[in-house]
């Protein structure tokens, strides 16, 4: 009697751990179905806070798991970034070989962290399509018929500019102290952003406006 108890407490624990095949010979978990599942009955839930860690996916080794709502939201959002400058007053750049970096060190938002303030650059994480826009107002007086202007470069590359020379009157520039240009371009995970002032010729060091409304970019990442 004693030992078929035994037996049968033994038959009952391996049975309680054993894995399940449904047309599977090696079920890789408690219960492995190698084929379509139905469900003709699922209550609805209530709860709407539930939804933040019941979203069910599958892995790629096939495992059904769970990831959180917003991890799943966020995965989906396109990357979307704005900067400029830290300081509100006049910002310093040198441009004494007629091209210098535009040294934006403030992020407004950057949902994927994709921009560094330190090396003034956005590094795309996805392949897409980028809608890119700079904007600089300067504060230096620059000479009439002096071409100066502001780029967008893809990859160290200028791919889009905005530069024509100051045009005076009577010995008065009356040029609008703004730049700005935008294009679309074409990326791929890992590519690089960044803007530059330009200059025909050695300006020197430029004076730009640190003002967020005057001086700042925008990266969206449309499809």
């Amino acid at each position: 009697m004693g030992d078929n108890l035994l037996l049968g407490m033994l038959f009952i624990t391996i049975t309680a751990f054993s894995q399940v095949g449904v047309n599977t010979t090696n079920p890789l978990t408690t219960l492995d179905i190698n084929g379509n599942l139905a469900i003709r009955t699922v209550p609805v839930e209530t709860n709407k806070d539930i939804a933040k860690d019941s979203i069910l996916v599958i892995s790629t080794d096939g495992i059904v798991k769970t990831i959180s709502a917003n991890d799943v939201v966020n995965k989906g959002i396109p990357s979307i970034a704005k900067g400029n400058f830290s300081a509100s007053g006049a910002i310093a750049v040198s441009l004494l070989t007629g091209s210098s970096t535009i040294p934006f060190d403030n992020e407004s938002f950057d949902l994927s962290n994709e921009y560094d303030t330190s090396s003034y650059t956005f590094t795309a994480l996805e392949d897409g399509i980028y809608q890119v826009y700079v904007q600089i107002e300067t504060h230096t007086t620059i000479g009439t018929a002096t071409n100066f202007g502001v780029s967008i470069r893809h990859n160290g590359s200028v791919i889009a500019t905005s530069s024509f020379a100051n045009v005076g009157v009577l010995g008065v520039n009356v040029t609008p102290p703004f730049r700005n240009t935008s294009t679309f371009i074409q990326v791929t995970a890992g590519d690089t952003i960044n803007f530059s002032l330009e200059g025909d010729i050695a300006l020197g060091t430029v004076n730009l406006s640190g003002d967020g409304s005057n001086s700042f970019f925008t990266i969206n990442q449309i499809r």
